[in-house]
């Protein structure tokens, strides 16, 4: 029995029952698309793309099980124009996300909340300490009747008697300068109904002094759903519900970034116009479908037997792996490209063999017979191939090769049982031209002419592409397959500017506490570290030359900051009173910014209520801030590791004694690499360090050994194969070579129009190796079966338009907006296109002369 006697009998059989094989494999579809329809899943938990049983991978277990909190989180960042505008934004919105636990597992504040409200001071050096305390000291006399009146009346009447004083020289004038100048401007916005901002933090500190933080974090960790395509979805949408129900200051934006949200994002990005590049595919492959046969009757087969596959295909990949994953779903291309190719293959023959006289049935049967050889060799190779993956660590890729090695077999199955049936019942009328190409007769001869030249200028491109391999950009960094110009990705480039907020940071567990602490200090020391961060570092440090200071000032300012009466809210009326008091006593100065201040004072008290209004909301939620601050402050004690509160301590410390180090690289946290450098300087001082940017280098490592493992272990069994059928190791060349060649060319392509390899494109390659092997096998026996002037053959035009059909359907992924996806639709392209060249050039050059035939005794 031939290659060719299995595909002869299949073909013959669904020409003899072309109804019963319809209805069977329409049944199969039927039954295939519910189940698939009842089990279909799908994970985005891009964690299990990887197997777990690679070192860094346990590595990453490890620590993710001693700190579950830390790895998937959605990070909110609070920026306003004021201090107290982000910290009272902040506090609010932290209540209201703790408060849902329906969403919420766990809510807390990396740079704040009460334990950095009350020892806060005690981080800063014993010089900064005196001079914040000595700055509070300073502004006694004005902090105490605003915190006995906290409202616009409080202020204005706070003014007023500093005015006062001021005239009967009881006071330097000049200091007020700067107050009334900044609340004018306040008061001045509230007139003109702007919402203003003011900061009495920064009117109280120093001119000289280093501005207070602006910016404030809060890390979410939510309840998740990996089931659906964006599982922190719903989370996302109440942090961002409970933000718009706030009244933040003026300025006050609130954006929500981390893993998750760059994940869900990049979802909403591949979805964004999905619909249009569906169509654009759909509609290229279609048309391509029609060039390549000339009936609308046949690309209908076609189109049926490839969704009926598709269906068939989706129901068997998630019997043999349970879900789908991000990299498995691309057997969803592979499967419509192979498939196309042997519907293409077959109809083509089918039209030659019309042309040449014969009926539908009589030409399917003879196509069957010519093709079954090429066929079920090139299908056998395929599963092989795809089969080669599945010893890879890179569990993403080996389901892929399950599915796509099965999807091989169901659509060889069809095209040799529904496709035919279909065929003969739709009966299309025959070509009316002629089915291969005979412009190519010219190209045909050149190439005879020209076989040492062009042999020759292959050779050299290969060298050369040999010679860029070095030069190839492995690019495993997920941030740039995302959107730049998406809201998430914006806000965590901005938080990347600062190097101690930057995500790309190393993670180690030490056995405990003190490990950890002897750890951070010998990483700090290293030139590619700019700090290591350990539970210590949250106790402070030289305590006992900072508490003095703090005491004395909590000693004099104890009544001024905690009045025993506090006075009731105000009417509008007494506001309106203190307004015109502030006016009248700031007209006693002789000040530019104090008759400024005046007029304003006055025209506020006679305008509408609203605007008193915006002048309260500006300057009353600010000042309780930072007199809550100051009281805050001022009541530090003696800390120990032992009273870091639990919020802190469960993000630093185990139950079980083990501690973590935080370590953030100095540089450019976003540059693969400075990160380079900085995770192996790591790794030398803790084998054992995880965090992204070891799991995003150690996971390109991963990924490149998988495909190159298969690469080679494909390479060889797809050679024994072609052997065992051949039985020629010179023809087993010439079916492989063309195939490593495009897989060359395409590598030095990239090099030269600077496309980095990436988790998505790199996809391209066991595409390019599939129809790269199918079409180098139907060549080669077509040349060993006798055939010449290989161009102009039905061969040359199926070839042709398979590879244009493939590649024109999902060379629209181009046009996504998704980088990613766009990166794959463009080396998709581009290895088609060499595929395409070296299977219409290099091989027919390649073969030369056709095989001399046995002559029959």
């Amino acid at each position: 029995m031939t290659l060719a006697t299995p595909i002869a009998g299949a073909v013959r059989l669904a020409l003899r029952h072309p109804w019963l094989v319809i209805m069977v494999t329409l049944a199969a579809t039927l039954l295939a698309g519910t189940y698939a329809a009842r089990n279909f899943a799908l994970t985005t938990d891009t964690s299990a793309l990887i197997s777990p049983d690679v070192d860094w991978r346990r590595d990453e277990a490890a620590f993710k099980a001693a700190f579950p909190g830390l790895i998937d989180t959605l990070i909110v960042i609070v920026d306003a124009p004021t201090p107290e505008g982000a910290e009272g934004a902040t506090a609010r919105l932290t209540t209201a996300l703790k408060a849902d636990d329906t969403h919420f597992i766990r809510v807390r504040r990396p740079d704040g909340g009460t334990y950095f409200d009350r020892h806060g001071l005690l981080f800063r050096s014993p010089e900064e300490v005196e001079d914040s305390t000595a700055a509070l000291i300073e502004a006694g006399p004005l902090l105490g009747p605003l915190a006995a009146d906290p409202s616009l009346r409080g202020i204005a009447d706070t003014l007023a008697l500093a005015a006062e004083g001021a005239a009967r020289g009881e006071g330097d004038a000049d200091r007020l300068a700067r107050p009334f100048a900044r609340v004018d401007a306040a008061l001045a916005a509230a007139l003109a109904g702007e919402r203003a901002t003011f900061s009495w933090q920064a009117l109280i500190a120093a001119e000289d002094a280093q501005p207070a933080p602006t910016r404030r974090l809060i890390l979410v960790e939510p309840r998740l759903d990996f089931g659906a395509l964006k599982p922190a979805a719903e989370a996302t949408a109440a942090v961002e519900e409970a933000a718009a129900s706030l009244d933040p200051a003026a300025g006050t934006t609130v954006r929500i970034t981390g893993g998750l949200a760059l994940a869900d994002e990049e979802f909403s990005s591949l979805e964004e116009n999905i619909g249009f590049v569906g169509l654009v595919m759909l509609a290229a492959m279609l048309a391509t479908l029609w060039f390549a046969v000339r009936s609308v009757r046949m690309v209908a087969a076609i189109t049926v037997m490839i969704v009926s596959g598709l269906v068939v295909t989706t129901a068997i990949g998630l019997m043999a792996v349970g879900a789908l994953n991000l990299i498995s779903l691309a057997f969803i291309p592979l499967f419509v490209g192979l498939g196309v190719d042997f519907g293409i293959q077959l109809s083509v023959r089918l039209n030659a063999e019309r042309r040449d006289g014969a009926d539908v049935k009589t030409g399917l049967t003879r196509a069957a017979g010519a093709l079954g050889a090429q066929l079920a060799l090139a299908g056998a190779a395929l599963f092989l191939g795809f089969g080669a993956f599945l010893p890879t660590e890179y569990v993403g890729i080996s389901e892929l090769g399950i599915i796509s090695g099965l999807g091989i077999l169901v659509a060889l199955g069809l095209t040799v049982t529904m496709l035919p049936a279909l065929i003969l019942i739709l009966a299309p009328p025959p070509p009316k031209g002629r089915v291969g190409f005979a412009w190519a007769a010219p190209v045909d001869r050149w190439l005879e002419r020209r076989r040492t030249a062009i042999l020759w200028a292959f050779g050299i491109a290969m060298v050369g592409s040999i010679a860029l391999l070095p030069f190839v950009r492995f690019d495993f960094n997920p941030l740039n397959l995302r959107d730049p110009e998406a809201p998430a990705m914006q806000a965590l480039a901005d938080l990347m500017q600062d190097p101690l907020r930057t995500p790309n940071t190393v993670q180690i567990l030490a056995a405990d506490a003190d490990a950890a602490a002897t750890l951070a200090r010998r990483l700090r020391d290293l030139p590619e570290v700019v700090s290591a961060v350990s539970a210590d570092d949250f106790v402070p440090t030289d305590q006992d030359a900072k508490l003095p200071a703090i005491e004395d000032a909590a000693l004099i300012l104890d009544f001024t900051l905690n009045p025993f009466d506090i006075a009731p809210p105000p009417s509008d009326a007494e506001t309106v009173a203190a307004l015109r008091d502030l006016a009248a006593a700031l007209e006693t100065l002789d000040s530019a910014d104090a008759a400024r201040l005046a007029t304003t004072a006055g025209r506020l008290a006679e305008a509408e209520p609203d605007a008193r209004s915006r002048a309260a909301a500006a300057l009353v939620p600010p000042l309780e801030v930072t007199l809550g601050g100051a009281r805050a402050a001022l009541t530090a004690e003696r800390v120990t590791r032992a009273d870091l509160p639990p919020d802190i301590a469960r993000d630093w410390l185990t139950a079980d004694g083990r501690a973590r180090v935080q370590v953030f690289p100095a540089g450019d946290g976003n540059d693969n690499a400075t990160l380079k450098r900085f995770t192996a300087a790591v790794a030398k001082v803790a084998p054992d360090a995880t965090g992204l940017p070891v799991s995003t280098q150690a996971a390109g490592g991963t990924i490149a050994g998988a495909f190159v493992k298969a690469g080679l272990i494909a390479l060889a069994l797809v050679s024994l194969l072609l052997f065992a059928a051949l039985r020629d190791v010179r023809e087993v060349a010439f079916t492989l070579a063309p195939v490593v060649l495009a897989g060359f060319l395409t590598l030095g392509s990239c090099v030269l129009i600077d496309q980095p390899i990436n988790f998505a494109n790199i996809i391209a390659f066991p595409l390019l190796f599939g129809v790269g092997v199918a079409f180098h096998i139907y060549f080669v026996m077509a040349w060993r079966g006798g055939a010449a002037d290989l161009l102009q053959s039905s061969l040359a035009r199926a070839v042709l338009f398979s590879a244009l059909s493939t590649g024109s359907a999902f060379g629209a992924l181009w046009l996504s907006t998704h980088p990613g996806t766009a990166s794959m639709g463009k080396i998709l392209m581009i290895s088609l296109i060499w595929t395409l060249i070296c299977a219409l050039i290099f091989e027919p050059a390649l073969l030369g002369p056709p095989k001399k035939q046995p002559v029959p005794a």
